[in-house]
């Protein structure tokens, strides 16, 4: 049976409300269609090396722009001249572009694009999204009259000039391109990742499109390669003494207290800052965290978590979009809150089985662990959920005293039941703390990915509570906030006399929770084996790969949100 011509059909015109698309989208697009729609339409971005220097490379070639002739006004005799900057758009095509060198010579013109690499050894001389780009500039140039027949690409690092020929081969590729993505960006569903392709260890959104994962977890049998979540460089800057004063210098955070040499951290090392009671921010040193997407997260002196301020926030409206339709879904708020639920009672079993001191064996404990665990994952509604989460809590907590060593009971940290607002032994203070500050971390990695923290699915919405993060938490409290609780009193990093106590309250002291903070720290810090995908991640990271992959589910993407328990 002979091939059958195929016919091409144009992409309907974009609507008033969607902007047109830039021309480095059709270079995404054909490099892969899933990264231009993560890119575009999620409005989703992370920072490489890569990506840094190749903008700090196109902005030492911009300039202000010099006027563009019109195409009549070109003449064979016109001398040649290059027009730097040049920004070009089409109604008809949908698209805006800006030319890095547009060289002008007689009555024709020649765009040249810059990479900032060394140029590829293959036959056209640079991979096809780079010169479909290219010729998107080149048909923005011809719809304006003037007459484009190549053009040149130069890559920085090998100092070297790429011919391209505008021939009907790629002009035809070029405008099935810009169909493909404009039909793509209307469609609002996401392309499935690339299978196992070498295009993705080096992808700047590796990390948020998550191609192996998704893969493996829609049972395609793709092996997660250890890409998905590089370390991170910049950790939270803590300030606690009271009447600090913090201040903007170049580019580095002046934290200055009366009597005291003034400390620095640089911005670029910083990935949040956290302040506890009376500590004063310029308005300088907020504008330029504001810019930076780098949050500031408010605690009281007691270190309740009183709020965040942070930018302009994530531009996903997608995401936004699915979480609160499934906010409102009883069935949905059900099913993740079983898994919640679920997962944080297996986990605190496997915490009990790991840090266990008590002379008797805890058969009984862990039975009854992971007899509400199977319970809650059948659960028939969210109040018989929240029945077994406080069955399982009280087992929990009142075998929490034999995770902590004799020693640390002798020396007054006593345990016998878990009790809160306010806490009335150090125990219990800390366990408070370590859940405030947990609470703070997930807020802060939620507002990062892009979802609205405040709006959940188990714990309902309630004024002034981050119900979101709340959800994604409960698997990491026994993991995160319990463990760190117990390494800090076991090892004696916070005593007794680190605890003041009033009107039957007990609370840490700047030094003890100075302390504290660095042990909780540490613990995020820590690495483990991911016991789905086989790969080692901390667990600070681990946090934000969790709710990847909880967006993956609300988007569609998953059939099922796989929260995350340990071995």
């Amino acid at each position: 049976m002979t091939d059958q011509p195929e016919l091409p059909l144009p992409a309907p015109p974009l609507p008033d409300d969607v902007p047109p698309l830039p021309a480095r989208m059709i270079n995404e697009f054909v490099y892969c269609p899933r990264l231009a729609y993560l890119m575009w339409v999620q409005q989703e971005w992370a920072d490489t090396a890569d990506t840094v220097e190749g903008r700090i490379r196109h902005a030492r070639t911009e300039v202000a722009p010099k006027p563009m002739p019109e195409a009549e006004e070109l003449e064979a005799e016109t001398p040649p001249f290059t027009v730097r900057s040049l920004e070009l758009g089409s109604e008809r095509l949908g698209l805006v572009a800006k030319c890095d060198i547009v060289e002008v010579e007689g009555g024709a013109v020649c765009p040249v694009d810059i990479k900032r690499g060394r140029r590829p050894h293959v036959e056209a001389g640079a991979h096809e999204p780079e010169r479909v780009q290219l010729c998107v500039q080149a048909l923005l140039l011809e719809e304006q009259g003037y007459r484009v027949e190549e053009g040149f690409i130069w890559f920085a690092e090998s100092r070297e000039r790429v011919r391209v020929l505008f021939d009907e081969e790629l002009r035809a590729r070029t405008r099935a391109a810009i169909e493909g993505l404009r039909l793509l960006v209307l469609s609002g569903r996401i392309p499935p990742p690339l299978e196992d392709s070498p295009k993705c260890p080096r992808c700047a959104l590796v990390g948020i499109c998550l191609p192996d994962e998704v893969g493996f977890l829609t049972g395609k049998g793709v092996v997660p390669r250890p890409i998905a979540v590089p370390r991170g460089e910049g950790l939270p800057v803590y300030v606690q003494e009271q009447r600090a004063r913090i201040r903007k210098e170049a580019e580095s955070l002046v934290v200055e207290v009366e009597d005291a040499p003034p400390v620095r951290a640089r911005l670029v090392d910083t990935s949040s800052l956290v302040l506890f009671g009376n500590v004063s921010l310029t308005t300088p040193a907020l504008h330029e965290l504001l810019r930076r997407e780098i949050p500031v997260a408010w605690h009281s002196y007691g270190g309740w978590f009183l709020g965040l301020t942070q930018g302009l926030g994530h531009r996903n409206v997608e995401l936004r979009t699915a979480q609160y339709r499934a906010s409102f879904d009883e069935h949905r708020c059900l099913e993740l809150g079983r898994t919640f639920v679920a997962a944080k009672i297996r986990n605190a079993r496997t915490l009990l089985r790991r840090n266990w001191r008590g002379e008797q064996s805890p058969e009984r404990e862990l039975g009854e662990l992971a007899h509400w665990a199977r319970r809650a994952e059948h659960a028939r509604s969210v109040d018989e959920l929240l029945g077994i989460e406080g069955n399982a809590a009280a087992i929990y907590f009142a075998a929490f005293r034999h995770l902590l060593a004799e020693s640390a009971l002798a020396q007054g940290f006593a345990f016998e039941k878990r009790n809160r607002r306010p806490p009335t032994d150090p125990v219990n203070a800390l366990l408070s703390f370590a859940y405030a500050m947990l609470a703070r971390t997930v807020t802060v990695t939620l507002a990062t990915v892009g979802f609205d923290p405040w709006r959940g699915f188990y714990h309902r919405p309630r004024y002034g509570r981050p119900a979101l993060a709340l959800d994604l938490m409960e698997s990491f409290r026994p993991l995160i906030a319990d463990s760190a609780v117990i390494t800090a009193i076991n090892n004696g990093e916070v005593r007794t006399e680190d605890f003041v106590r009033a009107a039957g309250a007990c609370a840490l002291t700047p030094s003890g929770r100075k302390r504290f903070i660095a042990c909780f720290e540490r613990r995020l810090a820590q690495e483990i084996t991911h016991p789905l995908f086989g790969y080692r991640v901390d667990y600070r990271r681990l946090l934000e790969l969790q709710a990847r992959l909880l967006a993956r589910h609300l988007l569609g993407e998953l059939p099922r949100y796989p929260d995350f328990t340990t071995r």
